[in-house]
């Protein structure tokens, strides 16, 4: 049975990962193991040791508590509950009801919006922000 702490790692991993846009083969021969072994890393069906933990976050240039950030006692993710909460409080009839970052689309537009320079970032965030709220 997976347990959450190992699967919440595992979809940090896999986040970090994808806003890098590396291959899992590539985070692989970084850290000296098969691909495959990335593939069970992210899906929690293998634990991550301490020590290969290690290696991924120096790999991913995150320190290590990254893969951590918003894991609870009881199961659930801060990402989680925050997406829930968000998706409650939209009103479009479209608003997904999963984890938008195990979206691959998700995923590759947070890294398109981070590789445009830092004004032109800012002007998108402020539009997006008035076009929701406009919505609303």
């Amino acid at each position: 049975m997976k347990h959450h702490v190992d699967v919440h790692v595992g979809q940090r991993i896999r986040r970090r990962r994808w806003m890098l846009g590396i291959t899992q083969q590539q985070l692989g021969d970084a850290v000296g193991i098969k691909f495959q072994q990335i593939q069970k890393y992210e899906t929690g069906m293998n634990r991550v040791s301490a020590s290969r933990l290690y290696d991924i976050a120096t790999a991913l240039d995150v320190p290590v508590a990254f893969f951590f950030d918003g894991v609870s006692d009881d199961g659930t993710t801060e990402t989680v509950a925050d997406i829930d909460e968000a998706a409650a409080n939209c009103s479009a009839t479209n608003a997904p009801s999963t984890d938008l970052f195990s979206e691959k689309e998700t995923l590759e537009l947070i890294r398109c919006y981070y590789q445009m320079p830092e004004e032109p970032r800012r002007r998108l965030f402020e539009l997006t922000r008035s076009l929701s709220r406009a919505a609303a």
